[in-house]
């Protein structure tokens, strides 16, 4: 149900724009833009595209009006002007996207308030990728009063030592990287430990 409210949510301005489009060499074109706009949206929701969704649908919602309100401008210029039918359409469109936008900014920082919390731990997908002959043994997520942290333990294979597995990982330092562009400011830390009886990698967030 969530990937159908996705991809309606991404093909939106693109229904919109040819409800309010006049002329084809325009119209394609601006068309077109919306259509690649909903493909890459699209990829983010269903994690094809390493990136933030909420940035990623708060972004395209403001920039689909303004290249839409393009297009319109266009048209006005190089052609006749609309017929009087023409003006409920785009009052029309004009109310969709206000509220399109309207709705991704409320949930959009209330996102970002949730966050604020820290009372999450990162995706698995923030734990480093391991390279060939060493593998994870278990991964779950703590709280402490910090926050939430994800952490695995991982094993060799290949009978390398503690170390070794962390200068394998290139896990000899923490290294921090953002999460998000605009509503996420949080960074992404991943990092090794040796307890002196396993290596655990592990994911946290860095304020």
């Amino acid at each position: 149900m969530l990937t159908v409210l996705g991809i309606l949510f991404a093909v939106a301005p693109t229904v919109v724009w040819t409800t309010i489009a006049r002329t084809r060499p325009v119209g394609f074109a601006i068309g077109g833009m919306l259509l690649a706009g909903a493909g890459l949206l699209i990829s983010v929701q269903q994690g094809w595209i390493d990136a933030p969704r909420p940035d990623a649908h708060l972004v395209f919602t403001a920039l689909a009006p303004l290249l839409i309100a393009c297009g319109a401008g266009l048209e006005s210029r190089h052609g006749n002007s609309p017929p009087p039918e023409w003006i409920p359409r785009r009052n029309g469109a004009i109310g969709f996207l206000g509220t399109q936008f309207a709705l991704t900014l409320v949930v959009g920082l209330l996102y970002a308030l949730l966050i604020s919390e820290g009372s999450d731990a990162p995706p698995s997908k923030a734990l480093p990728s391991l390279p060939p002959g060493i593998s994870m043994a278990d991964e779950g997520i703590s709280c402490g009063s910090g926050g939430c942290w994800r952490a695995a333990t991982v094993t060799s294979g290949d009978g390398l030592s503690r170390p070794e597995i962390i200068r394998k990982l290139g896990l000899q330092q923490e290294s921090c990287r953002p999460s998000g562009w605009l509503l996420d400011w949080r960074d992404v830390c991943v990092g090794a430990e040796d307890n002196g009886e396993k290596v655990t990698v592990y994911a946290s967030w860095g304020y």
